[in-house]
């Protein structure tokens, strides 16, 4: 497996969590032409008190916000990482991803929150492997990945 999803907020059950982010992880991945196998995420699905105090924790920001990440180690785009070697996959980070902010954001939004949930963490995935969204021509180049690879999820686009 990918990804190795963490329940800390058992309401997570209910949304195949554990399904969504191994889907999501391994086509993005796939996309990007890295072998899945040779990679490791550890998932946490947590709610916002959780996600609030890790957000303040790490971005001294103490609200409650959809999904962060932590990548093992400082990645660029231009250099992908390798992958681990057989039996021994290569750790590419963390993922906190936050039950009540999803679902609000996915009713606000008027889409199915799985969809949500799959972009949220293709999004958080790409930041793993050192793609980011603070330029603008940065976050073109984040955004069009997204919009591929949702697409090949039959996610609808989430910018348009």
């Amino acid at each position: 497996m990918l990804t190795d999803v963490i329940l800390e907020d058992d309401r997570w059950q209910q949304a195949a969590l554990e399904t969504l982010a191994e889907t999501a992880a391994r086509v993005t991945l796939s996309h990007l032409s890295l072998d899945p196998d040779g990679f490791e995420i550890a998932v946490l699905a947590c709610d916002d008190t959780r996600i609030a105090e890790l957000n303040a924790e790490f971005r001294e920001k103490p609200t409650p916000t959809n999904v962060l990440s932590w990548p093992s180690e400082e990645r660029s785009p231009e250099e992908p990482p390798q992958g681990g070697e057989e039996g021994m996959p290569e750790e590419l980070g963390d993922i906190a991803i936050a039950w009540e902010t999803c679902q609000r954001e996915a009713a606000e939004q008027g889409k199915p929150a799985a969809d949500h949930i799959t972009h949220l963490i293709v999004h958080a995935t790409l930041h793993l492997l050192g793609y980011d969204h603070i330029r603008d021509a940065d976050a073109t180049v984040m955004e069009t990945l997204e919009v591929e690879i949702l697409g090949k999820l039959g996610v609808a686009n989430p910018y348009s």
